[in-house]
């Protein structure tokens, strides 16, 4: 990561975000802390690094809807598997996506692992451009401001909030991961039950 940006500076930041939000396992919210700390202290200029990420998030949330879109179902039926995409899964997504659509994808940025699938979800849901591009890229300047803003504010206290990203990253994933399936299997039950009545 530090000698990506040490290297590209602002064109390896961009380059970065597009590649973790494809579905590269990157450390997105700690780099763009840090990139937000080089900021504070004068290393970075702060709007080119603010446009720098936020042009690396919307360019790869958008390469991956447009690859849901255009691959579907035939992909996942192929290689749905090896990512942990049933049929059944896919089926529950849109669903998910008909109700709270909008929301998941402006919120998705913010929970590790789910950012990574959305934009694909939505692809393969059909949902509109206008629709995705409205919600997905407000979310991006929502999760790029609020963590390099705080890379920026912490400035000195880079390593500690380092430290404690690792520890909330992975408390986030084990919280949120049982919610998210709490939260399907209520929508198959009621869905179940619906078309019962």
């Amino acid at each position: 990561m530090f000698d990506l940006l040490s290297q590209y500076g602002y064109l390896g930041i961009f380059l970065f975000l597009v590649m973790g939000i494809v579905g590269l396992p990157l450390p997105d919210e700690i780099m763009m802390t840090f990139i937000g700390y080089l900021a504070s202290v004068g290393k970075l200029n702060l709007a080119f690094t603010f446009v720098s990420a936020l042009g690396g998030s919307a360019s790869g949330i958008t390469v991956s809807y447009f690859l849901g879109r255009s691959l579907g179902y035939p992909f996942l039926k192929r290689y749905g598997n090896k990512f942990f995409v049933t049929r059944r899964r896919l089926r529950v997504t849109q669903v998910l996506f008909r109700k709270y659509g909008n929301w998941l994808l402006f919120f998705g940025y913010f929970i590790p692992g789910v950012r990574h699938v959305t934009a694909y979800l939505a692809g393969i849901s059909k949902i509109s451009l206008s629709r995705f591009a409205l919600y997905a890229y407000f979310g991006a300047i929502a999760w790029c401001t609020t963590f390099i803003g705080l890379g920026y504010l912490v400035g000195s206290h880079w390593d500690k909030v380092f430290q404690k990203l690792h520890q909330y990253t992975a408390l986030a994933l084990w919280v949120s991961v049982p919610l998210l399936l709490v939260w399907i299997s209520r929508m198959i039950y009621q869905q179940h039950n619906s078309v019962r009545k």
